[in-house]
């Protein structure tokens, strides 16, 4: 009885401190998110479903995908050096540290521009299928990727869900980087609350690079929280280098458990 009051109290506050976002319009987005939370929370107390019965162990069939932002904004400089290049620079020190057993992809978007906005917003392509062997596939693949485009988050998602990982019933764990937010589609937010009831096995990481924006970024947090994720924030090499260590750490400890 006393944790379950805890529990009304936690909501109680959560509701207090929503209030106050909603008189800010620009936050509407956090009344949705903290209602589905506090509903989740209540639930706990009577042992009704919640994606936490979805929780993530070492013995668990899990595969990975990195999406990637390769919009015109990864070309603005960061101490001497662009935001691209230091993130792959960065990546390719985690990826050396994955086994080849580990299943793998990546998906990048933003890498060209289109003859319409419209086909700016279409420009996310699998550029690494997810298999094993798949980090030492991507190292190489970096090398040759210009950022250029827009930023489809939301399209991204979209196509990595209801085609990446098609036919795959295990855990799926996406880590999404990205320097801003939706240019193209609806809120990832959005998408991904509409989506995670048919997805009770999926993650998502998400490191915000250099995001100043507060809309942005409330966005993102939204979709790593909903999913039971991560959310990073980096803005140095050294915080961008920590926040792709920490998120693949998921993949690291899997492949301890199924390496003798």
């Amino acid at each position: 009885m006393f944790l379950y009051f805890n529990k009304i109290t936690l909501v109680f506050n959560l509701f207090i401190n929503v209030f106050i976002y909603y008189l800010d319009m620009n936050k509407i987005i956090f009344l949705v998110f903290c209602f589905l939370f506090s509903s989740v929370v209540l639930a706990e107390g009577y042992n009704v479903y919640t994606p936490d019965n979805y929780k993530y162990s070492k013995s668990d069939n899990t595969k990975t995908l990195f999406i990637l932002d390769f919009s015109n904004s990864m070309n603005e400089y960061i101490s001497d050096e662009k935001k691209v290049d230091t993130m792959k620079s960065n990546l390719k020190k985690i990826l050396r540290n994955i086994s080849q057993d580990s299943e793998i992809g990546m998906r990048i978007y933003g890498y060209r521009l289109g003859f319409t906005p419209y086909d700016a917003c279409k420009a996310s392509k699998l550029s690494v299928p997810i298999i094993k062997g798949g980090s030492t596939i991507i190292s190489k693949e970096l090398e040759s990727i210009r950022a250029i485009g827009m930023t489809p988050i939301t399209y991204s998602l979209k196509q990595a869900i209801n085609h990446d990982f098609k036919n795959f019933n295990g855990y799926k764990h996406i880590i999404l980087l990205t320097d801003g937010g939706e240019n193209c589609d609806e809120s990832p937010c959005i998408y991904i609350m509409r989506t995670i009831k048919n997805e009770p096995k999926l993650k998502i990481d998400v490191i915000a690079y250099d995001i100043r924006n507060s809309d942005d970024i409330s966005q993102l947090e939204c979709v790593a929280l909903v999913t039971r994720g991560q959310f990073y924030t980096a803005n140095t090499s050294i915080e961008l280098f920590n926040s792709l260590n920490n998120a693949s750490n998921a993949v690291k400890e899997v492949e301890a458990e199924i390496i003798p």
